[in-house]
């Protein structure tokens, strides 16, 4: 008996359902989360979905610039929001600008039209349950660092629910073949009487072979895609909170060349490196208050901080009304791990660039250093694994050497100069007379964890 054209058609919708399903399976979890995910890292401190907070809401803002005749301006006020509005090109600029009190919005000059675009598709489909903000309002970031953490797990349930649509298209696909399959391997009248599932049953037992081969590889990529996903769970790389103040790191450190060490001032003495306290900014910033309006507002609220009137003659004067500046933390470890800025930077001698990358070229504020982009900086140690995990510090620890006489640290001075006199008992670690840090117990867990 021959098999009917309609059930060729219905064969071919099936195996097109599985082709369907299984790319789905494959493709990266930032398919369905990369919008949102740029939304967490560069807009949720100011921005929420639904309602109007320290910047404007985001759902429909496109529409709105729309609306005032410059729908194509809204991705130069994303990229640099104080060039557009000094173009004079834009009322919209100035129009959002004056509504909420002249706040700076922060540059986001590495984004793409894309990117954003990405941005105000999220937020145009988000719903309010789905769109609470990640951070705003929080005073520290910590909202923000959680919204991040669950990035990896955004992807893994999207993926459930894909999957179960396209097995349901599958299953009415072969339900719709009905007992034609049956009657191509036996010359029997059709039993008209069959169930959709003893259909289903008796199709996956003819094509056997290739149905065990299907599960298997679907199988394998669901395996594949959820052990990835674990593995993305608080990593943090580009992460990059708003800040009070914009800081370019570029004019201070660029430009004008002052040394880190000037505003991380424990960084040689202390576990933390330290922020900068609004006296040290006073220094500068009581005879230097900007060129531009831009950098004038933004230096206004260091002196609103320290209770400073440079209007009080004849030099201006404190005011005693002081205002403490809120900033969000940046590189965030979780509590069990131990980590000391004076060790790496005295002992180790680590270069701040290491770490934080080339800050002397950041226009912005500080955020968590691609792998990549840190590897690229002459000089650095060549690293593979994603910056602020364990396994970022233990390849650290691997590949960094032990300086031996460098006469700073009276304790490893001594310590170094028995190694270098004793090495004969390390040649069992490194033939070339160098030590790496993971041969001095760099790799212990207590080194790192409490």
């Amino acid at each position: 008996m021959k098999i009917a054209h309609s059930e060729g058609f219905r064969k071919g919708k099936l195996f097109a359902s599985i082709l369907v399903f299984i790319s789905i399976i494959l493709a990266p979890n930032g398919l369905w989360s990369q919008g949102e995910n740029l939304y967490k890292a560069k807009c949720s401190s100011c921005h929420q979905i639904e309602k109007n907070g320290t910047g404007p809401m985001l759902k429909g803002a496109r529409q709105r610039w729309a609306d005032a005749g410059e729908g194509d301006l809204i991705y130069e006020w994303v990229k640099n929001n104080a060039a557009l509005r000094g173009s004079g090109k834009s009322k919209r600029a100035n129009q959002v600008y004056n509504e909420y009190g002249g706040s700076q919005m922060q540059l986001f000059a590495d984004l793409s039209n894309d990117q954003i675009d990405q941005i105000l598709n999220y937020a145009d489909s988000s719903s309010s349950k789905a769109a609470a903000p990640g951070a705003a309002g929080a005073a520290d970031g910590k909202a923000k660092e959680d919204a991040a953490k669950e990035e990896g797990k955004g992807g893994v349930s999207k993926t459930w629910w894909i999957m179960g649509v396209i097995f349901l298209v599958i299953i009415f696909s072969v339900s719709g073949v009905r007992r034609q399959l049956k009657n191509a391997s036996s010359e029997s009248e059709p039993d008209t009487n069959a169930t959709y599932w003893q259909e289903f049953k008796l199709w996956l037992w003819k094509y056997r072979a290739a149905t065990g081969v299907t599960v298997l590889v679907l199988t394998i990529s669901v395996l594949v895609l959820g052990l990835q996903s674990l593995g993305s769970i608080n990593v943090m790389e580009g992460y990059q909170p708003s800040q009070p103040i914009s800081f370019p790191h570029s004019v201070h450190a660029g430009q004008n060349g002052i040394d880190c060490k000037y505003c991380h001032n424990s960084v040689e003495k202390s576990k933390s490196a330290g922020l900068p306290t609004v006296n040290v900014c006073m220094n500068c910033h009581k005879q230097i208050n900007g060129k531009t309006p831009e950098q004038q507002a933004q230096i206004s609220k260091i002196y609103a901080a320290a209770g400073w009137d440079p209007n009080i003659k004849p030099a201006g004067g404190y005011t005693g009304k002081t205002s403490p500046i809120v900033w969000n933390k940046v590189h965030v470890l979780p509590d069990h791990v131990y980590f000391n800025h004076s060790q790496h930077v005295v002992a180790g001698k680590i270069d701040c660039i290491q770490c934080h990358g080339d800050m002397k070229t950041m226009k912005e504020t500080a955020k968590v250093q691609k792998v990549e982009d840190l590897s690229k900086i002459e000089g650095n140690i060549k690293l593979t694994k994603p910056t602020l995990t364990m396994g970022w510090c233990i390849e650290c620890h691997g590949k960094k050497e032990v300086v031996i006489d460098d006469k700073s640290n009276a304790y490893y001075d001594e310590l170094h100069k028995r190694l270098k006199r004793d090495m004969k008992h390390y040649k069992h670690l490194k033939e070339d007379e160098k030590i790496t840090v993971s041969e001095l117990g760099g790799w212990e867990c207590s080194k790192c964890h409490y």
